[in-house]
């Protein structure tokens, strides 16, 4: 028990006391965004715009470029989303109602995935021009220098791309993928030495699971209405 411990706060040891503090902060409001989302409350936007920003800057700076992505992409989607969510808000100007996943979407969806992966990895053929402050004479070191860890950053970029477009469009389904992809993330996470991080995921995907099993009580509240 005392290793494992050990393997969590090892990464921490040679951060600043701010950059702890900064990532506990970002993993506070992340776990409020994804409690908020859970009770279909409108707050999961405000709150996760905040949280993503700060992982922009701490994923930047610890070379997790398919990471940064997916919240970059957050940071976008929860805009979009907020507009999405705001314009359906019920009579409370708080909840939204929930749907379900039609034939289109499953095709859109598809393809955001695919695309998601190919850019990820990308990012990650040109990861020496990018690691040297986007220095050109790097060029020559570029390659498919693909390490697993890149392949699973790849993946879970994906999962998360296509999970939070479903939320903007308030689909149950968002949760399938948020539960598959929080679970990959915790050791992900775990292996890239970021533990509180990785704790941060394992909430997530608690609260994923009671999220899917509320919005479904939800949906069939609203359908026998």
């Amino acid at each position: 028990m005392n290793e494992f411990i050990n393997y969590l706060i090892e990464p921490y040891k040679t951060y600043e006391p701010w950059q702890i503090a900064l990532e506990s902060f970002a993993v506070i409001l992340g776990i409020a965004s994804v409690y908020f989302s859970m009770k279909r409350n409108i707050w999961v936007y405000p709150t996760g715009i905040i949280s993503t920003a700060i992982f922009i800057y701490l994923l930047f700076n610890w070379g997790l470029y398919g990471d940064m992505l997916i919240n970059v992409y957050y940071t976008i989607m929860s805009v979009y989303g907020w507009i999405l969510w705001q314009k359906a808000v019920e009579a409370d100007h708080v909840h939204v109602p929930v749907l379900r996943m039609n034939k289109k979407e499953y095709g859109i969806g598809s393809i955001l995935f695919v695309f998601s992966i190919l850019v990820v990895m990308t990012i990650y053929y040109y990861r020496p021009v990018i690691q040297n402050g986007f220095d050109l004479s790097h060029l020559k070191d570029v390659g498919f220098h693909y390490t697993n860890i890149d392949y699973i950053d790849a993946l879970l970029t994906a999962i998360f791309l296509v999970g939070m477009w479903l939320m903007a469009r308030r689909k149950i389904e968002n949760w399938i993928f948020w539960i598959v992809g929080d679970f990959i993330a915790i050791g992900l996470f775990l292996e890239k030495g970021y533990g509180i991080t990785a704790f941060q995921y394992l909430i997530f995907t608690i609260l994923a699971i009671n999220a899917y099993f509320l919005w479904k009580k939800q949906i069939q509240k609203e359908v026998s209405v």
